[in-house]
């Protein structure tokens, strides 16, 4: 299951909701709340945080929250399509390695890094 913040483009959750995956939008059900209030709706039940806030990787790197796991992305606007399909092709194959980490979704590249619990 994915929490997508408030920031993330309707397509992609459209994109991920065709592929079977609950998606619980922020944007959706509740516009405005806190990033506090965001990783509480991770935690139970479980979800990913599905971000284009960088802070997202200040609470857990520096704050040290844990129980979390964090997909950001990083693209230009011009890059959707191009993101779009990245992450459908990493939420098909490869969702199950997202959990307890911080991954980091480019055109270029992705990086999942664990979080040490």
């Amino acid at each position: 299951m994915i929490v997508a913040d408030e920031n993330i483009d309707h397509s992609l959750i459209d994109a991920i909701r065709k592929l079977g995956i609950d998606v619980y939008s922020i944007s959706e059900s509740e516009s405005g709340i806190r990033d506090e209030e965001v990783i509480e709706l991770a935690r139970n039940p479980p979800r990913i945080i599905l971000t284009e806030d960088k802070d997202f990787s200040e609470w857990v790197f520096a704050h040290h929250v844990r129980g979390i796991s964090v997909l950001f992305l990083r693209y230009h606007f011009k890059e959707t399509d191009a993101i779009k399909t990245i992450l459908m092709k990493l939420m098909s194959e490869r969702i199950a390695d997202l959990t307890g980490c911080f991954t980091t979704v480019t055109t270029q590249k992705i990086r999942i890094r664990r979080i040490d619990v």
